[in-house]
């Protein structure tokens, strides 16, 4: 069965879509722990981001490294923290947060934010990744 992050490859579920390429997507975390919070997935469907082969796991984190230069373009941030914790969804990906302090990273604190704000913030990230790295193939929400 494909997993949620596959829906949303294949467009068979709306997403916040900040950058794409051949390889990989970036969505808004709908469930974000800071405003910017960003899922980067491969788009090979594997569980576990250590079963990925070596090269892959070396450019999901090449385009992760340009998202994340987005993301802190937009998102006011000391850093942008990583976080890797593969329990919630079985497929393979990775957390971008803007973060000023370690605590910041504590996933048993979500955010509400507002649908007019999730697109505020995705246009931005979205317009930063374009402009610095060309157009992504992201769709609209």
């Amino acid at each position: 069965m494909p997993s949620i992050f596959t829906k949303i490859i294949n467009r068979e579920l709306p997403a916040y879509i900040v950058a794409e390429d051949t390889q990989h997507i970036a969505i808004l975390d709908i469930f974000p722990v800071k405003e910017g919070h960003t899922l980067v997935i491969p788009k090979k469907e594997v569980d576990y981001l250590f079963d990925l082969p070596p090269d892959d796991v070396a450019a999901l984190f090449r385009f992760a490294q340009k998202v994340a230069r987005a993301i802190e373009s937009e998102i006011p941030c000391r850093r942008i923290g990583v976080a890797v914790v593969g329990m919630e969804v079985p497929h393979a990906h990775v957390h971008l947060i803007p973060i000023n302090a370690v605590t910041d990273l504590d996933f048993t604190h979500k955010l509400s934010i507002s649908e007019k704000r999730m697109k505020e913030i995705h246009q931005a990230i979205k317009n930063k990744f374009n402009q610095l790295y060309g157009n992504s193939n992201s769709m609209e929400n």
